[in-house]
């Protein structure tokens, strides 16, 4: 049965973790009714009661209890207090008098709770005192903690004053992309960057911790794709177990000048007969390079060629790819399909892949043929005064027929809206390791028309080999790793898998990447099954390395996919990179540019796309002329506002041709640095973006 209680009893209880105290307002046998001094009445159990008192009131109280609370001597506690459980009061008592106020008692319990190194909480106002050993850690592990917090402080001073501390700087990539976010180095950057209101990759920048923009980014990809370094070990090249029958054929590659992995060469037999036979060579390492060698390893743990204007990461040691790329003057290892047309019609008659030795003739340079090799020198509307011309003028009309077909299949032409572009640097330091450029030099960037005649020729080739070898090795019962897309629809994206499907955009029934073995891992893994197929037939996957559904090509495909996106992220950057400098080199202030959607825009000149102000309410396709009001070069930022508009708005007539979906690929590649600090966020980090 309830009773009232005194209207000046108070009591002080525990809830939450938190004490609280108030006025006494009625009182059972189990519990209480307490109303706090904000007016809120709460129900308390009698047993977390912990204290009664009549003065002073409750806010006073708490009030005095925690400042008392700091002066009491937590090793004279301690020494005093019994090996068993014990009550607060009763330690009060002990330690003040036999008569210890009210606030004496609750300035005992606050400090013994939030001491629990000291004393272990027992629940209900009870203690028990630590064991004399757990106390020493507990004791050297906070004073520890206090060193730390002591250090974050001067580390985060110094950084607000400008100076980077040596460890931050050393920890400088880890700080802001894959941070531990208990570690000093990192809390100093976050306290820093509060106390001058400054941005996380600002304050490091201004405290010199960046001090070159190229670096940043060059050092940063290192940091996470290759923390031990690039050099690759001194493996060399294994020699062929079989002697190879020669082929009899002039092979012929086409590639840049400063291409040094020359992967695939053509040939042209039998021209002005009634059969031609057209000749794809790829170089062969998987003749060599065992499955789970050494030389396996190093490659899969690399998976692709990484490329960067003026540098690349080979996926192979150089005396490796120096031993089996198609270099001119030589008679490589090569793995070749051999296809027969009818000289007129250009039907297919017979096809034939072998593995063989390819003397390669000469190796073409598109950046030195491209203004010579021309569509009127390959039709004979010009002279043609170039080696290999004959066979270059029909590998032109074989491209164009093998193109008009595919576009048949995929139900629309493939428009080349878009150039393409190369990135020269010049001015290099001697001075870095390898050749590294510094991010001083000088950029020239030059355009190259996409769907060029020598570009023509050697996509049709290889999309002819890789359709061809797909559907090939898959009636030889041989799985494979192909790419393939359902259909062109917005959104469906081109996908990797085990077994041959319809590659949409491409307009073939199957494609396996299998013309880069020198410069992509899955081209690697298909040529070993090629490579099965061209000697056993209908029973290679009895000799194949990977045998129908291994999960070993699952585990392929997912390492490749991943570092693939990766390294081509990276060079995407590297180039937006370059071509900012470019425009900073050369003193462009202005661009014109092409409208996509949401305010961003394409240069028409450079590989640039960014967003403008004023142009978020222009439709696709408007021509514009935008004036560069900022940039930056660590988070490849580019500020830019509309000028003007070019085109006519009462008609599309001239707008520019923009690709359906290419906006959104836009969007990514405009996509602001994205850091794993985050001083809005809870616990001040955030996952850093993908």
């Amino acid at each position: 049965m309830g009773q009232s209680a005194h209207m000046s009893e108070y009591a002080l209880f525990e809830e939450a973790g938190k004490f609280l105290a108030g006025r006494v307002m009625s009182e059972t046998d189990s519990s209480l009714q307490v109303e706090l001094d904000s007016g809120k009445r709460v129900k308390v159990k009698s047993v977390n009661a912990l204290l009664r008192f009549a003065q002073p009131a409750p806010a006073e109280l708490l009030g005095q209890a925690q400042t008392l609370a700091q002066e009491i001597d937590l090793d004279l506690v301690w020494e005093v207090a019994p090996d068993e459980d014990f009550a607060f009061d009763d330690i009060a008592r002990e330690y003040y008098s036999a008569g210890a106020s009210s606030t004496e008692q609750a300035a005992t319990l606050l400090r013994l709770f939030e001491a629990p190194h000291y004393f272990h909480r027992r629940g209900k106002g009870r203690f028990r005192k630590a064991p004399a050993d757990v106390l020493k850690q507990a004791q050297v592990a906070i004073e520890r903690k206090a060193q730390q917090a002591a250090q974050i402080d001067q580390w985060a001073t110094e950084l607000a004053a400008g100076r980077c501390p040596e460890p931050i700087r050393e920890q400088l990539y880890k700080i802001l992309f894959k941070p531990d976010k208990n570690g000093p180095e990192y809390k100093a950057v976050v306290d820093a960057a509060k106390r001058s209101h400054t941005q996380p990759l600002d304050l490091l920048k201004s405290a010199g911790a960046i001090t070159s923009a190229y670096q940043f980014h060059w050092r940063r990809f290192l940091f996470e794709f290759f923390p031990k370094g690039t050099a690759l070990p001194a493996l060399p090249a294994p020699a062929l177990k079989d002697e190879l029958p020669l082929a009899a054929v002039q092979a012929f590659s086409i590639d840049d000048s400063a291409t040094t992995e020359i992967d695939d060469a053509l040939s042209v037999q039998g021209l002005g007969s009634d059969t031609v036979v057209f000749g794809v060579h790829i170089a062969a390492p998987a003749l060599a390079i065992a499955p789970g060698s050494p030389l396996d390893q190093l490659a899969r743990n690399r998976w692709s060629t990484v490329y960067m204007p003026g540098h690349k990461l080979t996926m192979l040691p150089d005396d490796v790819v120096q031993a089996y790329t198609l270099q001119a003057g030589l008679d490589c290892p090569a793995v070749s399909l051999y296809v027969s047309f009818d000289a007129t019609t250009l039907e297919v008659k017979t096809s034939e892949t072998r593995i063989e030795r390819v003397p390669i003739a000469v190796n073409l340079r598109h950046d030195q043929l491209d203004a010579v090799i021309t569509e009127a020198s390959l039709t004979g509307a010009a002279a043609a005064d170039y080696a290999f011309a004959p066979e270059l003028a029909f590998a032109f009309r074989l491209a164009r027929h093998l193109k008009a077909q595919r576009e048949v299949a995929r139900g629309k032409p493939e428009n080349f809206n878009r150039p393409d572009y190369s990135f020269r640097l010049e001015g290099a330091n001697p001075n870095t390791a390898g050749n590294e450029p510094d991010g001083s030099e000088t950029v020239v960037i030059t355009e190259r028309k996409r769907g060029s005649p020598l570009d023509l020729i050697v996509a049709e080739a290889m999309i002819l080999a890789n359709s061809h070898w797909g559907g090939w090795i898959a009636q030889c019962g041989v799985p494979a790793i192909y790419r393939s897309q359902a259909s062109m629809a917005p959104g469906i994206k081109v996908r990797m898998g085990t077994k041959p499907a319809p590659h949409a955009s491409m307009g073939v029934r199957q494609y396996a990447w299998s013309t880069s073995p020198l410069r992509r891992y899955v081209d690697l893994a298909n040529q070993w099954q090629i490579i099965a197929c061209a000697r056993h037939g209908r029973t290679a996957a009895l000799a194949a390395p990977f045998k129908p559904k291994d999960a070993e090509l699952f585990s392929v495909i997912s390492g490749f996919e991943a570092a693939y996106a990766a390294y081509n992220q990276f060079q995407n950057g590297l180039e937006r990179y370059w071509t900012m400098r470019h425009l900073e080199q050369a003193g462009i202030t202005e661009l014109d540019a092409a409208v996509m959607k949401d305010g961003l825009v394409r240069a028409d000149t450079l590989p640039l796309v960014f967003r403008a102000l004023g142009c978020e309410a222009l439709p696709r396709g408007a021509r514009v002329r935008v004036r560069i009001t900022g940039a930056d070069l660590l988070t490849l930022d580019l500020h830019a506002s509309l000028l003007a508009r070019l085109d006519d708005p009462a008609t599309n007539a001239d707008d520019a041709r923009v690709e359906t979906d290419e906006a959104e690929d836009a969007v990514e590649d405009a996509a602001p640095l994205a850091l794993a600090i985050d001083l809005q966020d809870g616990d001040n980090a955030v996952e850093p973006a993908p």
